[in-house]
């Protein structure tokens, strides 16, 4: 799920290839560097993020565990979709990639893909996501996979991203389908449970990408895209994120009413765990402290897997639901 690209190794030998493909002097290239280099463009690490919601909501939406080869299909094709966004990003954006430090490792920046190569990739996935999806779970979860698609590229990426503060806060819906894909394989329809978790990892994008923002601000800057923190003081940024962050745990116990007591003790635990932290870096930047943000970041991984999880454990294990209390 983490945004961040983990770090390429390096060598002395100069007919080495860095893991992303690009060939170095006197080198050539094998097909698993290839092939890992086009794996790259998809943004694997990002996909992360599909596997910790997709499943959970699955498990909720029959109260069980549902068929693993359900399970296997809505990932695959899941997963086909998330990186023929990924890729067709990467080709959108190569130009803010070459300047940014965190993405300069990226295939198209480092010229082991051909943009046309990986246009062609990214559509080619999308496609073949879709058949997936609609060939071995069914039509609606395939029509939202390509709604999704369509949406992180032409709402977020070509018209928010270089445009408004907001982008991560309404781009981000593209990364809250998972769940509503998950919940449309198993029913085959979209009910509330789907649209509440749905709003759970909403709610968490700008809290989560903001932190990484704050680390990253020079980057963005650079790159001329307006990330909150780099057109707001630190202060409005933590600000922000600790808004974000009550609303977000606020939101998961909207699902009380559908889950157990183990649910709701460990959605109201983590979310606890996860504020104290939101308010101690916001205390951090009021102090005028040196802060540190990326911690916020990799503690919202944790927190969103460990509320996921429970659902997903609460589900399967079947105990009474909690139920409306009215």
């Amino acid at each position: 799920m983490s945004l961040v690209n983990a770090a390429h190794g390096r060598s002395d030998d100069t007919s080495a290839v860095h893991p992303t493909g690009e060939r170095r002097p006197g080198g050539r290239r094998t097909i698993r560097q290839v092939v890992g280099a086009y794996a790259a463009l998809a943004k694997p690490r990002v996909i992360e993020l599909l596997l910790v919601t997709t499943i959970p909501a699955m498990f909720l939406a029959g109260r069980e565990i549902p068929s693993p080869w359900l399970v296997l299909a809505t990932l695959l094709g899941g997963t086909m979709a998330a990186g023929s966004a990924n890729a067709l990003n990467c080709v959108i954006d190569a130009d803010i990639d070459k300047v940014m430090n965190r993405t300069k490792r990226r295939p198209l920046v480092k010229d082991s893909v051909p943009r046309r190569n990986a246009l062609i990739f990214g559509l080619v996935l999308g496609v073949a996501s879709a058949a997936v999806l609609y060939l071995t779970v069914n039509l609606l979860s395939a029509i939202l996979a390509i709604a999704t698609i369509l949406f992180y590229i032409f709402v977020y990426t070509l018209g928010l991203k270089r445009r408004t503060s907001q982008n991560v806060v309404w781009g981000g819906a593209a990364g809250c389908m998972p769940v509503v894909i998950g919940w449309a394989a198993v029913t085959g329809t979209v009910q509330w449970p789907a649209f509440v978790m749905f709003g759970v990892i909403f709610f968490w994008t700008p809290p989560h990408t903001w932190a990484l923002g704050m680390k990253y601000r020079e980057d963005y800057e650079r790159a001329g895209v307006p990330m909150l923190p780099v057109v707001a003081t630190e202060q409005h940024v933590a600000r922000q994120i600790v808004i974000y962050s009550w609303v977000m745990v606020a939101w998961t116990l909207l699902l009380l009413p559908v889950t157990s007591w183990l649910y709701a003790t460990f959605a109201v635990l983590a979310g606890a765990w996860f504020l104290f932290y939101a308010h101690r870096l916001q205390a951090a930047v009021r102090r005028g402290e040196q802060t540190k943000p990326m911690s916020l970041f990799h503690r919202s991984n944790t927190y969103l897997m460990i509320v996921f999880v429970a659902l997903a454990v609460d589900s399967a294990i079947g105990l009474p639901v909690l139920g409306l209390p009215f």
